[in-house]
């Protein structure tokens, strides 16, 4: 991939000198910045790998036997918490993640999220008690908190302008391989190699990601160019002269975000609200397209379907779609923009679940039509999956890493974060509760109807941010124009 060009001068912004002919003859080895974000998303993987744990574990945990090391089987509202305390974890991370992010940098801060999940495991893999299990799950939710709040910042700040979309999809590929892996071994293997294997998972990213180079926004931030210079260095596959001319560029973002210190307050003014309000919206969306709940019930829409297919099968090939189609997202992220996959997704998505709720429907009145349409529930199903790893599922931490100005990237994105986990938490603790009172169906037809709002908002009030540099997202957002264009327009 060709990286861009910046007709600069020749002395930058902060009277370095650059030489302009060797930078643009240095073609680098941009493919770098893949590797790095991969490595960086091998700890979204293992929380994929910890999300999806009940799904196999919790048929262990039903009940009595070797495979279970509880005293007896767990209860169902002992489930429905095992499976809801990980979201309520995840509700404080962002504020840990957002600080560590700020203080130690993006690389340590990654580093540490290694700390909370290693201890959710030792507490799962020692487990004598269900109360154990809860506090590994409290302590996933913490881990995932903070790496769903510093990993998209950590991907937007180490890519190129026309690669940062790609890489921020990254997160929604990384997260269906690790439900994959889990969903492909826990029903074949005991409860306590499902552990080790997460706890080897957890150690493979600790070990890998050591190695790998800090943000050069963090060092910029922090005053230290010559850090910032080796780090871009490593990054792009150039020396420390060709990276000069894209460091000004980033110094000169800097250096205008540094102007004054962010608060909570500057959180909820000007372009920074519409970053939040949009950034929370898209969340919400997310959340509400209602994939939890289709997760959840994945086995009954099987059963609807009168499928010969083993339940754990299913669950694999499920498993093994949402990996194919989350993989399709970064390689067209930054040829189709942000917009297109929002929109296409949100359509999608909402035909799926106006399908799934049709056909519920039709089942609980025990309409005869239903023994002739065993393929809709499955047909929807992977539809309305297909399309959510397209959009909904990848493309809100994406764009809400590049919404948010430096200066209060680490205040908001844990508020959005936070924001997005309560709302997991709502719709895994109360959907069954929902769902009994007002039918699978009427249930199915909320969660559409709340796609059918996302496309609207996307349409009228999600900007494009394909191929902008973070400075230029800001003016848009301020609604003002572009230095960069204007210097076109005067060309």
């Amino acid at each position: 991939m060709a990286d861009r060009t910046y007709a600069y001068d020749p002395v930058g912004e902060t009277g370095a000198p650059v030489n302009q002919q060797a930078y643009r003859m240095e073609a680098g080895q941009l493919w770098r910045q893949y590797v790095i974000a991969g490595i960086a998303n091998i700890a979204i993987a293992s929380t994929g790998y910890c999300m999806g744990w009940t799904s196999p574990v919790n048929l262990k945990l039903q009940q009595n036997g070797t495979d279970n090391p509880l005293e007896e089987p767990v209860t169902v509202d002992q489930e429905a918490w095992i499976g809801s305390l990980l979201t309520v974890g995840a509700i404080f991370g962002p504020f840990i993640g957002g600080f560590a992010a700020s203080s130690i940098g993006r690389k340590w801060g990654l580093l540490s999220t290694s700390i909370p999940l290693f201890i959710g495991w030792i507490l799962i893999a020692t487990t004598k008690n269900v109360g154990m299990i809860y506090g590994g799950r409290i302590f996933w939710g913490l881990a995932i908190g903070m790496l769903f709040t510093i990993s998209p910042m950590y991907c937007a700040e180490i890519a190129t302008d026309d690669s940062r979309g790609a890489l921020g999809s990254f997160l929604q590929a990384f997260i269906t391989l690790g439900f994959l892996l889990v969903y492909s071994i826990g029903p074949y293997v005991s409860y306590a190699i499902v552990a080790y294997v997460g706890i080897i998972f957890t150690g493979v990213f600790v070990v890998g990601f050591f190695f790998m180079p800090e943000s050069p926004f963090y060092h910029l931030k922090k005053g230290d160019r010559k850090s910032a210079t080796e780090s871009l260095a490593k990054i792009r596959g150039r020396s420390h002269e060709g990276v000069q001319a894209e460091l000004d560029l980033m110094a000169a973002d800097v250096s205008a975000s540094m102007e004054k210190t962010a608060t909570l307050a500057d959180v909820f003014r000007g372009s920074n609200f519409k970053a939040l309000y949009i950034s929370c919206a898209l969340v919400f969306f997310q959340q509400f397209s209602g994939i939890n709940a289709v997760l959840f019930y994945m086995t009954n829409i099987f059963e609807a379907a009168n499928s010969s297919l083993d339940s754990a099968v299913a669950t694999i090939i499920i498993g093994a779609v949402q990996v194919a189609a989350s993989l399709i997202t970064p390689l067209v992220a930054d040829r189709l923009g942000r917009r297109i996959l929002l929109l296409i997704s949100s359509c999608g998505a909402a035909i799926g679940l106006v399908l799934l709720g049709m056909f519920f429907i039709l089942a609980d009145n025990n309409n005869p039509v239903v023994e002739k349409m065993g393929f809709l529930p499955i047909l929807s199903l992977v539809l309305f999956i297909v399309t959510y790893c397209w959009g909904l599922g990848p493309l809100p931490w994406a764009v809400m890493s590049e919404l948010f100005s430096i200066e209060v990237k680490a205040v908001a994105t844990p508020i959005a974060t936070a924001f997005c986990w309560l709302l997991s938490f709502l719709v895994t603790r109360y959907f069954s509760a929902i769902s009994l009172a007002l039918g699978m169906g009427g249930s199915f037809f909320i969660f559409a109807g709340c796609c059918v709002v996302a496309f609207f908002f996307t349409l009228f009030l999600v900007p494009e941010t394909k191929g902008k540099s973070f400075q230029e997202i800001q003016d848009i957002l301020a609604g003002r124009t572009s230095s960069k264009t204007e210097k076109g327009l005067k060309q």
